[in-house]
């Protein structure tokens, strides 16, 4: 089936998307491509934003089409990534309708907020000082009765009881609680943040009067609030992403409470705040068998054809019941064959039947959720669900599936899921795991994949990958490539070989190439004349090797052989600087990340965009002083190995990857 956008295209539509793309496979989201799967490729005439699940939003990793760009500005500057996403998305509309006013437009606006890390200026944050001192529990109390007086969910509705996993506020200790509330007072100004930019681009609609003939979907959420920053919170995402956890303490956070939301931190709150924001619902992000792992909350915005004015819909609908919606909207059928390519039907089902209807019968009675191993089952209200495996515990063996508990409830009676009927009613729950197993076969989800962090590690998740073999060779000019578009150097010895050309009258200085940014990463780099090496272990110690020799001018070999410890996973290594074949340094990296530097930095030669690594590259200007001709790593190094690379080496590592 065609995308939506691809769809409305070809039927006359001007097209753009703003914010997070994560629909591009890894191994695709480099500067060669293919891109027939990034938004451009999609039906997107226009994209401004970021390939993957989350981005940093002070320093992003933008693209425009299928180039990455540079940020407009630095923090410091006042940059923001919503804020800019927003003035795009605002130039973009405003333009289209001045050349283009006869045609209809559709715009995907995507932000990366609220998603982690929770950036936002301190301004923001700091409006909700003391709001959330109270804890989880008591927000969450506070939040279900707002709900019900505004009429949101049913007066009957309960709320569901805390599940064990999930910690009690009255168990965190006393010094933590401080770091806790700020957690939430950061993302609170987040999304207050978020919506006041997105008030901004419904503004602009406003102003160019297309307002009301302009139907809005705002879908609130991201399959529910993430409980993936552990039970304490984390500050720097990367660390739980390595399974790292147990490193944040009380004092390791407290004395970080300060930076929480600002540009030194990768920060995500606690999962207790995950559980209050998907009030009433049980659980969370990720547990896709229950509503809070599911059920968003959506307005829907289009005065000029919707007679009912803030009323609320009950009708049970998915995700991609939108494109079905959206074309019934514009009156366009949905298409039998689409650039030469015949289409399989859409499984959504519109729900414009609704909109002037609160009474009509649901139109959608069968729905499959599954993510991680947690599935679930919708059945003309019944559900059938069972919890696989717990978002914040990435590492470890899970059950077995035929071990998961099944529970079963009757969500036309009980809209939170709070009363159990599996064992009154054993016939009925089994009738639905039947459906359970038809629905999942029917849409390729078997067999399920309930691995966590082994996903981030290519060498161990099995996914494709861009380059193949133990070397590759980076050429000056390379840039904008993603973890994934760099061999795998993790848990394994490697080496860095650049050749580069040094300026006659004046020291070198400058990135040769790098991976990760603030929250983990390395970088090789000259600083006064001396080629050095720094491997960032998740912004928690920074590992510094410098050679005891300068760089003369004219062409060199320099080198970074790293031999690691072995033994298994994150262990250290011994790093030995050379120049043209010669040892010129050495020292110990003690720990390393095994799963994963970064979600959003991208690697380029001869320079180092997006956040720090080490104090000594700054942030912009750090280009190399002389030229970087040609960057080659190769995994596995030998000790027997001259320390050189001949151009034989280098035409046999090309030829091998003809």
């Amino acid at each position: 089936m065609a995308p939506l956008p691809e769809i409305l295209r070809l039927n006359g539509y001007c097209t753009a998307q703003f914010g997070k793309c994560h629909e591009v496979p890894v191994w695709e989201a480099s500067p060669v491509g293919p891109f027939d799967r990034w938004p451009t490729g999609s039906g997107f005439e226009h994209f401004y934003g970021f390939l993957g699940g989350e981005t940093n939003q002070w320093y992003p990793s933008i693209h425009e089409g299928t180039h990455i760009v540079p940020t407009p500005a630095t923090p410091e500057e006042g940059y923001h990534f919503m804020a800019d996403i927003t003035d795009r998305a605002i130039d973009w509309v405003r333009q289209q309708r001045l050349l283009a006013g006869s045609k209809p437009f559709f715009m995907y606006f995507a932000p990366g907020a609220t998603h982690a890390p929770h950036h936002v200026p301190k301004e923001w944050a700091d409006k909700y000082k003391g709001k959330f001192d109270q804890g989880w529990h008591k927000v969450r109390e506070e939040t279900f009765a707002r709900q019900k007086n505004l009429g949101v969910i049913p007066q009957d509705c309960e709320l569901t009881k805390r599940p064990g996993e999930i910690p009690a506020w009255s168990d965190q200790a006393a010094e933590l609680k401080p770091v806790l509330a700020r957690q939430m007072e950061v993302y609170a100004g987040f999304l207050e943040f978020t919506d006041h930019h997105t008030g901004r681009l419904i503004d602009a609609l406003d102003q160019l009067q297309v307002l009301d003939d302009t139907l809005i979907f705002y879908i609130i959420g991201d399959n529910g609030a993430s409980a993936e920053g552990t039970p304490q919170g984390t500050f720097n995402e990367v660390i739980p992403l390595n399974g790292l956890n147990a490193i944040e303490t009380a004092d390791f956070l407290t004395a970080r409470i300060d930076k929480l939301g600002s540009p030194e931190s990768y920060n995500h709150y606690a999962v207790g705040w995950a559980h209050a924001m998907d009030t009433p619902y049980q659980w969370t992000k990720q547990v896709a068998s229950h509503w809070g792992g599911t059920r968003n909350g959506t307005i829907v915005h289009w005065p000029k054809s919707i007679r009912g004015k803030g009323e609320t819909r009950h009708q049970f609908h998915h995700v991609i019941d939108l494109a079905p919606t959206i074309l019934e909207t514009a009156h366009i059928p949905q298409p039998y064959i689409v650039n030469s390519v015949a289409q399989v039907p859409m499984q959504g089902v519109s729900m414009l039947y609704s909109f002037d209807d609160p009474k009509a019968a649901e139109r959608r009675e069968t729905q499959y959720f599954e993510m991680l191993g947690n599935r679930g089952i919708y059945h003309k209200g019944w559900t059938a669900v069972t919890r696989h495996r717990t978002p914040w515990i990435l590492t470890g063996e899970t059950p077995p599936f035929d071990d998961d508990v099944w529970e079963l409830y009757d969500t036309n009676k009980d809209w939170s899921q709070a009363h159990d009927l599996s064992k009154e009613m054993p016939e009925k729950l089994h009738e639905l795991q039947r459906l359970w197993i038809i629905e999942a076969t029917r849409n390729n989800v078997l067999p399920m994949d309930d691995r966590g962090a082994e996903r981030f590690n290519s060498d161990l998740a099995g996914r494709p990958v861009l380059v193949r073999g133990k070397a590759q060779i980076l050429a000056r000019g390379m840039g904008g490539l993603n973890e994934n578009a760099l061999l795998n150097i993790k848990n394994k010895s490697h080496s860095v070989t650049a050749r580069v050309i040094v300026p006659e009258g004046k020291p070198c200085e400058g990135v040769i190439i790098s991976q990760g940014g603030f929250a983990g990463g390395w970088i090789f780099y000259v600083k006064d004349g001396r080629p050095t090496y720094c491997y960032n272990f998740a912004a928690l110690e920074k590992y510094v090797i410098s050679s005891t020799q300068t760089l003369s001018s004219g062409e060199h070999q320099v080198r970074m052989e790293f031999k690691y410890d072995g033994g298994g996973l994150a262990k250290g290594g011994t790093v030995t600087l050379y120049i043209d074949g010669n040892t010129v340094g050495s020292g110990r990296v003690e720990r390393t990340l095994a799963m994963v530097f970064s979600l959003d930095e991208t690697s380029d030669v001869g320079i180092k965009p997006g956040s720090q690594i080490t104090p000594d590259v700054p942030i912009g200007n750090n280009a190399f002083t002389g030229t970087v001709q040609l960057v080659v790593i190769e995994l596995d190094t030998q000790e027997e190995v001259d320390h050189l690379i001949s151009r034989e080496q280098l035409l046999h590592i090309l030829l091998a990857h003809q």
